[in-house]
């Protein structure tokens, strides 16, 4: 009993002993659980790598999207106004400098520029310039002013204010002077011309043939007018002579009213004077035609306004023009005026006007020349006679007879006719007497 008992608390009680099962598996290592995660509502840190790589648990709800799209939104935002600010603050300083110069340019271009003379250069930058309406300035040149095409006597621009040169104007013709020039020739001819033969004979010696033949005048050893005088009354052809002139020639005709070259500031005229015949002289051969020359042609006198000394000193321009040291070469001038003899001597004179043609009223022969020429395309009545016209007492002139004729065209309209009769002639004439005569015909507006 005694050999028993310890020999099972041999066998129960040491721990080398096998099991009866038979299993060799190691008994397990006693863990303690897992703290909370949470306690209370504070949570505890957690420390180590582990802690750090790991991600929070995130729940997305619709309300955390539309926020996270939100700031989305904004940080785009953010990022086009950083980008703008950044260009701003690149491209100000070029926008600044484009802007004073847009606005220096718009200063000077914008408003109002004075057209003067330049006198003199100075240097590159300074020059003397003059206008016709003060005294000269010592003025500065700008930059973008071409400096190699200025030189003195041009014309320039300058500034309305400080008056410095801001332009050049490149035509250096007068633009009155270009006007003047006749570019499309009169349609009328000398067929249009009714007599007048022996006037248009001494026009074409005086004026044509020495453009045409110079040699004809060389080899008689006489040298060709410089120029003719048409004078006479009112309506006897001296300017229809005149754009025959220019309708046969292959000249340059220059075409001005001799109260064109009275100007408002003194100067001007006399200017404008040099300026056509310069004109003249660079196109020749040309033919310089002044109607109503006795605009500034009158005789001189002791003159008591500004105005009438201008007139003078554009007359005594013209007779310079027309004689003076400068040789007027292929340049032939036509004056015309119907009051001869208030013309100044000096202007008439041999040297400068060398002939003087005279428009007579019409004789007979020439008023049945002019009858056939304004009726030639009119449709006349079998009962009219011309020749009842064509020997009257009273005095027509040419201009006269072309109203008589339209007047009788525009009374056969009135009563829808298609054929002028007699009685329309003398209708017309009749009325067109009257009016030259300064009257009204009885019955005319009843």
């Amino acid at each position: 009993m005694g050999q028993g008992t310890p020999g099972g608390m041999n066998r129960q009680g040491f721990p080398g002993d096998r099991k009866p099962d038979g299993s060799d598996k190691k008994d397990k290592k006693f863990e303690p659980a897992a703290p909370p995660a949470r306690v209370g509502r504070k949570q505890r840190k957690q420390k180590g790598s582990e802690a750090a790589a790991r991600l929070p648990t995130v729940t997305p709800l619709t309300k955390c999207k539309l926020r996270l799209l939100k700031l989305e939104r904004i940080k785009d935002y953010l990022l086009m106004e950083e980008e703008f600010v950044a260009n701003q603050e690149r491209l100000k300083p070029q926008e600044e400098k484009a802007e004073e110069d847009r606005s220096k340019v718009d200063d000077l271009r914008g408003s109002p520029m004075s057209v003067g003379n330049l006198e003199e250069l100075i240097d590159e930058n300074h020059a003397i310039v003059s206008s016709s309406v003060g005294p000269e300035y010592y003025v500065g040149i700008l930059s973008f002013v071409d400096k190699d095409q200025l030189e003195p006597g041009c014309a320039i621009l300058m500034h309305n204010k400080v008056l410095s040169v801001v332009g050049l104007l490149q035509d250096e013709v007068d633009p009155m002077v270009s006007v003047m020039k006749v570019e499309k020739a009169p349609l009328e001819s000398y067929a249009d011309i009714g007599g007048l033969d022996s006037q248009i004979q001494e026009i074409k010696e005086a004026v044509e043939l020495p453009l045409t033949h110079p040699e004809l005048y060389e080899d008689i050893g006489i040298k060709p007018p410089k120029g003719v005088i048409l004078y006479g009354e009112p309506g006897t052809g001296k300017t229809l002579l005149a754009k025959a002139v220019a309708n046969s020639t292959s000249a340059t005709f220059l075409r001005v009213v001799g109260s064109e070259l009275i100007q408002k500031y003194l100067g001007d005229g006399p200017k404008l004077v040099r300026e056509l015949f310069r004109v003249a002289d660079d196109l020749s051969p040309s033919i310089v035609f002044i109607d109503e020359i006795d605009a500034v042609g009158t005789k001189r006198y002791d003159a008591h306004s500004g105005g009438e000394r201008e007139i003078q000193r554009t007359m005594l321009e013209l007779l310079n023009q027309l004689d003076g040291f400068d040789s007027r070469g292929d340049v032939k001038v036509i004056l015309a005026t119907n009051r001869i003899e208030s013309l100044d001597p000096a202007l008439l004179r041999p040297g400068r006007i060398d002939r003087k043609i005279e428009f007579p009223l019409p004789d007979i022969k020439t008023r049945r020349r002019i009858f056939q020429i304004h009726t030639s395309r009119m449709t006349l009545a079998d009962d009219v006679n011309l020749e009842e016209f064509v020997m009257t007492k009273d005095e027509f002139s040419g201009a006269d007879i072309k109203a008589i004729c339209t007047e009788a065209g525009l009374l056969a309209l009135r009563e829808r006719r298609m054929k002028v009769t007699h009685a329309d002639f003398k209708k017309a004439k009749d009325k067109v007497m009257f009016k030259k005569k300064e009257g009204v015909p009885e019955g005319l507006y009843m």
